[in-house]
């Protein structure tokens, strides 16, 4: 399973970085290709996935209480290391880097390895747990900005972060489409399955081409100790919070899938706009990618 599932992810984000240094993709077909994946493609396969093809079993409340409850305790512990090691310039994009997590990685390991039912069930539980993940990010770039805000501009700022986020609004449609008992006519289904097709090469095209190991020069310290946050702190808090309520057999598998992935792209863009380090959060991002192919093998191989 290991192979199958996660060799054809490595080989798209090689691939990437491949095209980007032959000169055969540059930064302005990177960037464009982000925004058709992030606005368009990827909230066209959530909605496709969640809202067109009816569960055959239920929610897991169990895996969305650990996976909201492991996130919490990562991030509190995120801010007990900021407060002894990290600055207040660097300190929302080393919080975030923590529990962020890479959602078309994991939706492109989820497919191969558990099919429709298991990507329908991440893309439930993607749609869960985003909203809680911009809260507390939002939050926390705020607190350590060094800007002063009035309480309405936070809470405006927040509120902009989740009624903008295209993932979270297509996994909304897609659970209201479904609950409604809506069927997606043959036409409309075929031409969502290749805006589906088209999403997860591309999203992992440009990860690749985004990855460069000199971003991670001068800030390898910090970006290892956000990886060591999230892809061994994470997944053990996440184990035990999966243990405890129960959960077992495929939401298991796909809650520490959650959990090992390597931190989100995203959290350069929030870093840019709040005033954090954005070339931490660059370092972050190439550092974890790079090192979640151990954490994610070890899951694949012993879940």
């Amino acid at each position: 399973m290991v192979l199958s599932s996660l060799f054809p992810v490595v080989v798209l984000i090689v691939l990437g970085r491949a095209l980007k240094y032959y000169g055969l993709t540059d930064e302005a077909f990177l960037s464009r290709s982000d925004r058709l994946v992030y606005y368009i493609f990827f909230p066209a396969l959530l909605f496709w996935k969640i809202g067109g093809s009816p569960s055959t079993s239920p929610i897991d409340w169990g895996l969305f209480s650990a996976a909201f409850l492991a996130v919490l305790t990562i991030y509190a512990l995120s801010l007990v290391y900021i407060r002894w090691r990290v600055t207040d310039y660097q300190a929302g994009t080393f919080s975030q880097s923590c529990y962020r997590f890479n959602t078309y990685i994991g939706m492109a390991i989820v497919i191969n390895a558990y099919g429709p039912e298991g990507a329908r069930t991440f893309g439930l539980l993607v749609g869960f747990i985003i909203p809680i993940i911009n809260v507390l990010a939002v939050s926390t770039l705020i607190w350590f900005s060094g800007q002063s805000y009035a309480r309405g501009k936070r809470l405006r700022l927040t509120a902009k972060a989740l009624v903008s986020n295209p993932l979270i609004l297509a996994c909304l449609a897609g659970m209201l489409f479904s609950r409604a008992g809506g069927h997606l006519p043959d036409f409309a289904a075929a031409a969502l399955k290749l805006m589906a097709a088209i999403t997860l090469p591309l999203a992992l095209l440009s990860i690749g081409g985004a990855l460069t190991m000199r971003t991670a020069r001068g800030y390898l310290a910090p970006s290892l100790a956000a990886a060591a946050f999230k892809l061994i702190g994470l997944p053990l808090v996440g184990l035990g919070f999966l243990k405890l309520f129960g959960v077992q057999g495929a939401p298991l598998q796909i809650g520490m899938l959650l959990f090992a992935l390597p931190t989100s792209t995203a959290l350069y863009v929030l870093s840019a706009q709040l005033n954090s380090d954005t070339r931490l959060a660059a370092a972050s991002i190439v550092v974890s990618t790079v090192l979640s192919f151990i954490s994610l093998s070890l899951v694949l191989i012993y879940f």
